[in-house]
């Protein structure tokens, strides 16, 4: 059975830090050593009107 755990708020963080430089989800999930889906996943969740938040 697969594991899963949870991006921390400091893995967020990051992710938006790292979007806001131009990052593709792919450079992202390479630099995070995170699954590509996880990432894609997180940028389509949290995703609204003003563009990207971390968290939401």
């Amino acid at each position: 059975m697969t594991k899963y755990t949870h991006l921390t708020q400091e893995e967020r963080y990051q992710i938006y830090g790292l979007r806001m430089r131009g990052f593709t989800g792919k450079d992202i999930a390479q630099e995070l050593k995170r699954s590509e889906s996880a990432i894609s996943r997180e940028l389509r969740r949290n995703a609204g009107p003003n563009g990207w938040k971390p968290g939401g």
